[in-house]
């Protein structure tokens, strides 16, 4: 089973997934932009029992009803999101991983937010707000 190490700037939070995650997308949504203060981020999906945080303490905001970001309180990284529209479920900041590169994200989500200055051309699915459900 593949174990991963990551953590905020500071080092203050740390957190460890298991096994790979359910999927990775890069995220265009405004909310996302905001907690990041980056163009898209890049997000790792993991069941809920697969995350966990081993030093540290995760501080949360509820950025709309029913979705919660987790971060550092001293340096403010972002480091997850839950919402209840995804039970069981959480997504984990791919470039606070200690090895970023070893989860390829394989999809935009929320494209139709997309910053118009950013042009990134590789061949990823682009996906209008969420793609369809399986």
């Amino acid at each position: 089973m593949s174990r991963r190490t990551g953590g905020c700037l500071c080092s203050a939070v740390w957190y460890m997934t298991e096994g790979e995650p359910v999927m990775s997308a890069l995220c265009h949504c405004p909310s996302c932009r905001r907690s990041s203060g980056a163009p898209v981020v890049a997000w790792a999906m993991f069941p809920q029992d697969a995350f966990r945080i081993t030093r540290g303490e995760l501080a949360v905001y509820e950025s709309s009803p029913g979705a919660r970001r987790g971060f550092c309180a001293r340096c403010g990284t972002t480091l997850s999101f839950e919402a209840t529209y995804l039970p069981g479920l959480v997504d984990v900041t791919i470039a606070t991983f200690g090895d970023p590169a070893g989860i390829v994200p394989q999809m935009h989500i929320w494209h139709r937010h997309r910053v118009a200055w950013l042009d990134l051309r590789d061949d990823l699915p682009r996906h209008e707000e969420l793609p369809p459900r399986e």
